[in-house]
């Protein structure tokens, strides 16, 4: 029998794993099977373009894992048993159990709307392609001088407001923070992004709490009612509870707790990478939810399941969140670097140039994505343990191992 690689979620940690273990890992002794609830590659840090009514193009997973022998399947995961080593699934072809030997679970996140009332009701989100379209919809129903409310300042927050006020002038668009506007930015980019407001027309709302919504408002904790037509709300990110009702030991928001290479503290033969993963950066503190972090986690994971299953030695990659990259709109954007302790450093770029640099990041990461087994290497390694064992009784991690971003 061979061993049984299953992954969840086809996001930007969940692809990568998939295709570079399908390449370095030998079919005959391997079976990779990848879920997910789309048939589409989600470029999530482009919703905010969906939602603001530009068009982006989709890439098939089928086109992507072509090739590979990786076996997909379009279904949503309903639980975990990581005793009995299932995941239930459901979807078009009816429900089914998976067995595993080697779980990856990348299930990512979504907008948390169950935080304050009315949000989950009445509220729009850009954490999802459905949310997305749904908000597009939205807005092309909305008439001159409609207004929008974007709830959250944080980089999501950001973007999507900048976004929706240079796509569609002829509405609204209001932001609120609940502290300074882009207080985690250096004085320079604040300025900048400041200025980008004024320039896109976007009224912002500092020091502001939101405490409900509702169908046409937004309610504020000092008694302030926003009229709105469209209210986003992206004040925040939740996990799936799959993994806390699996009984996997999580957080208490549900993400999964690891050690340096990313394997379950509780259950041996689980992995987690990118948002649905509570990982420690090298700076000694948790990596946040980003598609950077995706690539760093998956990239551990990956290394990991290569090494213990093949009995070689685990490379060590280096967990580190370097800064940000924010588009304001489609001619505008800021790059701001960070510092080991993650805080923002005084010199920042703006403008066109860190807008260009932010779309070839975003194509880049799509093309990264769309090419799993690109320039990997040919050898297709055997398994060290017997096939259909448990990762669990592979070699244990070297915590020795040579610092490497680069895949090996």
């Amino acid at each position: 029998m061979k061993h049984r690689i299953v992954v969840l979620g086809a996001g930007y940690a969940g692809t990568y794993v998939a295709g570079n273990l399908a390449r370095r890992l030998s079919p005959a002794d391997t079976e990779i099977t990848v879920v997910n609830a789309v048939p589409y590659f989600v470029e999530r840090l482009r919703l905010h373009q969906v939602a603001a009514g530009q068009e982006i193009e989709t890439q098939k997973l089928a086109d992507i894992f072509a090739g590979t022998g990786i076996r997909l399947r379009l279904a949503r995961v309903t639980t975990v048993d990581p005793e009995r080593q299932v995941v239930a699934v459901g979807g078009a072809d009816g429900a089914e159990e998976l067995g595993y030997d080697t779980l990856l679970y990348a299930l990512g996140s979504h907008g948390d709307d169950r935080s304050v009332p009315g949000v989950a009701e009445h509220a729009f989100g850009v954490a999802t392609g459905p949310s997305a379209l749904r908000l597009r919809e939205r807005l092309n129903g909305l008439r001159e001088g409609g207004g929008v409310v974007v709830v959250g300042d944080g980089l999501t927050g950001i973007e999507t407001a900048t976004e929706i006020a240079e796509s569609r002038p002829g509405l609204s668009v209001a932001l609120v923070a609940r502290g300074e506007l882009g207080d985690r930015l250096s004085a320079g980019a604040r300025g900048h992004l400041r200025r980008a407001c004024d320039r896109l027309g976007i009224t912002v709302l500092e020091h502001t709490s939101v405490e409900a919504v509702e169908a046409t408002r937004v309610l504020c904790a000092d008694g302030t009612a926003l009229a709105s037509d469209a209210t986003v709300w992206t004040a925040g990110f939740a996990v799936n509870p799959i993994a806390a009702a699996a009984g996997l030991e999580v957080t208490e928001n549900g993400r999964i707790l690891v050690d340096r290479t990313m394997r379950s503290l509780s259950h041996p033969n689980v992995y987690a990478a990118g948002d649905s993963v509570y990982a420690i950066g090298d700076n000694g503190l948790p990596l946040p939810m980003s598609c950077a972090t995706a690539g760093y986690t998956g990239m551990q994971a990956m290394k990991a399941i290569v090494g213990r299953l093949t009995s070689s030695k685990i490379g060590h990659v280096k967990l580190d969140y370097p800064g940000n990259h924010i588009s304001l709109g489609r001619q505008d954007g800021i790059l701001q670097m960070v510092d080991h302790e993650g805080q923002a450093k005084p010199k920042y770029m703006g403008g066109r140039k860190a807008a260009r640099i932010k779309a070839g990041i975003l194509k880049m990461s799509l093309w990264t994505n769309s090419h799993p087994t690109f320039c990997m290497p040919k050898r297709k390694r055997h398994l060290a343990v017997a096939p259909g064992a448990s990762a669990a009784n592979a070699v244990p991690y070297a915590p020795d191992a040579p610092a490497d971003n680069a895949v090996a």
